[in-house]
């Protein structure tokens, strides 16, 4: 898989994969429009979409219906580093919501691929060409 990565103009900064764009901004503080969300962000959401991708399967595979329920997504940061510590994820399920499914519903979105990659991070190699 592969991702072409553009600069539109601006602070923007552009991810083009498959007929997809995603677009990215910087705040005006960090000299953008803040017309999108920063790359962080993009990055932070797709924690909690993940999980939510992992709800959905779990309740369409048991005819469960996902009115009501709702993800919260805490992010706790080192006050020293500003690096992220923590991740806490909140299934905020409605009081229909059978008991017998709460730790398999944990389960399932402990399977979540974004989670998994950041619990096992991949090798990163960076390289610069020329005229390609």
């Amino acid at each position: 898989m592969e991702m072409l990565i553009d600069f539109p103009g601006g602070a923007r900064v552009d991810a083009h994969f498959g007929a997809f764009t995603v677009s990215t901004d910087q705040p005006s503080t960090g000299g953008g429009k803040g017309e999108y969300p920063t790359p962080f962000m993009v990055f932070l959401s797709s924690i909690g979409t993940c999980a939510g991708i992992y709800v959905l399967g779990f309740c369409r595979q048991r005819g469960l219906p996902t009115d009501g329920i709702t993800i919260n997504e805490e992010i706790i940061t080192s006050p020293t580093s500003g690096m992220v510590e923590q991740v806490n994820l909140k299934i905020n399920l409605p009081a229909s919501f059978p008991e017998k499914y709460l730790d398999a519903m944990i389960r399932s979105v402990e399977q979540c691929t974004v989670k998994k990659h950041i619990e096992h991070p991949p090798h990163f190699e960076i390289a610069t060409v020329i005229g390609e």
